[in-house]
């Protein structure tokens, strides 16, 4: 990696061959975390790092499924309006939302106005309370861990769907959940750091403490 004293003085980005882009401030990013301000924090403070409470796992279900057809830079930015929107992603809450609730949810312009997204979301409270009878929602699913994490050096290497996803897809709709794919899954998975999808060459890699920088176990 590049040093400081090495960078550009210009104030475009330094790309390097591997997809990655060399930041003014010397730290290296995915092309899609290196130009949008709120990208780029979202990508140094939040994405992939682990989140294994109930409540913070269930925001970024039902997130996650917000944002199937949409760019995340979407989600995120109506993100404080989601919030307010579904009370926090409180489960016990969403789960008494009623029918004056949709139609609220669905005449409010800060949010995804998409119907079977909100019922998803109100349907997947119901099935995290009923969870809590097999441990709950966080330990569920972070026991589809894999054993080794992706090495990926370019974002064509990135998987978008595993064998993992594709079985924690199928239990959590067997346990009632909505809007839940492999892929939107294994989205889930990265975002919350049960994998490392972090470029090799990122200054992000092996951060969240779940996986070694190098993940050589892999």
């Amino acid at each position: 990696m590049s040093s400081m004293s090495s960078m550009s003085k210009e104030s475009h980005p330094q790309k390097l061959d591997s997809g990655i882009v060399l930041g003014e401030d010397g730290l290296a990013r995915p092309k899609w975390a290196s130009v949008d301000p709120m990208l780029r924090e979202y990508y140094d403070t939040e994405w992939g790092m682990p989140i294994r409470d109930e409540q913070g796992l269930y925001e970024r279900l039902s997130l996650e499924a917000f944002q199937a057809g949409l760019s995340w830079a979407t989600i995120l930015r109506k993100r404080p309006a989601f919030r307010t929107a579904f009370a926090d992603f409180d489960p016990e809450k969403v789960a008494r939302f009623d029918d004056s609730d949709v139609e609220r949810l669905l005449n409010d312009a800060s949010i995804v106005r998409n119907q079977r997204k909100i019922l998803a979301t109100i349907n997947n409270a119901h099935a995290t309370i009923k969870l809590r009878d097999k441990g709950g929602l966080a330990d569920f699913i972070w026991s589809f861990q894999p054993d080794k994490t992706p090495r990926p050096r370019t974002i064509e290497e990135i998987p978008t769907k595993s064998a993992e996803s594709l079985a924690l897809s199928k239990a959590l709709r067997k346990e009632g959940f909505n809007f839940v794919g492999p892929t939107t899954m294994y989205a889930l998975m990265e975002a919350v750091g049960i994998v490392d999808t972090h470029l090799l060459d990122s200054h992000r890699r092996g951060s969240s403490g779940v996986w070694p920088a190098d993940s050589a176990s892999s």
